[in-house]
């Protein structure tokens, strides 16, 4: 039986907040705050945020480090059956490594006009020629991701050079 679009946005509404308390965590660290999680059957399988700064690594992405924990506690590179929710739109290094995880669903908050692939810049969702779609959805607690983004470049722009990295 399918679920009611009302309890599905409520899931994702849910979803979505655990994912901003990894973005929190990420700001706190003086990072972009970015958080994702991945979800199997209504379980958290998978947390991750953004580490690029504090991990001397360009791909240390939200997207990235929760397949990652998803892949090793589930012991597989493919999450076929597993939902992403992410506060930030994916970027298309974080698209291309969840096309290639299989993810079935992709739910994000904010949109991301200067990288965003999945139509923000390009929609790589949508590229026919790929052997695998993820079907994605946008906007879920849209306005409180992007404030969270807001707010941290916001209070950068007036913090000292010497303290912009400074964690919470």
């Amino acid at each position: 039986m399918a679920e009611s679009p009302t309890r599905l946005m409520l899931n994702d509404e849910f979803f979505m907040r655990e994912a901003l308390y990894q973005a929190e965590a990420a700001g706190c660290l003086g990072e972009v705050p970015v958080g994702a999680v991945v979800v199997l059957n209504r379980e958290i399988v998978g947390r991750g945020f953004n580490s690029p700064i504090g991990d001397s690594d360009p791909s240390a992405h939200a997207e990235i480090a929760a397949l990652r924990d998803a892949a090793r506690r589930l012991e597989n590179y493919r999450l076929p059956e597993c939902e992403l929710f992410v506060t930030l739109e994916p970027c298309v290094m974080c698209a291309g490594a969840i096309l290639h995880a299989r993810i079935a669903r992709v739910v994000y908050g904010a949109r991301d006009p200067k990288t965003g692939a999945h139509g923000s810049i390009l929609d790589l969702f949508a590229e026919a020629h790929l052997n695998h779609h993820t079907e994605v959805v946008g906007g879920v607690l849209a306005e409180r991701c992007g404030r969270l983004l807001s707010a941290f470049f916001s209070e950068r722009r007036m913090k000292k050079p010497a303290e912009a990295d400074a964690p919470c």
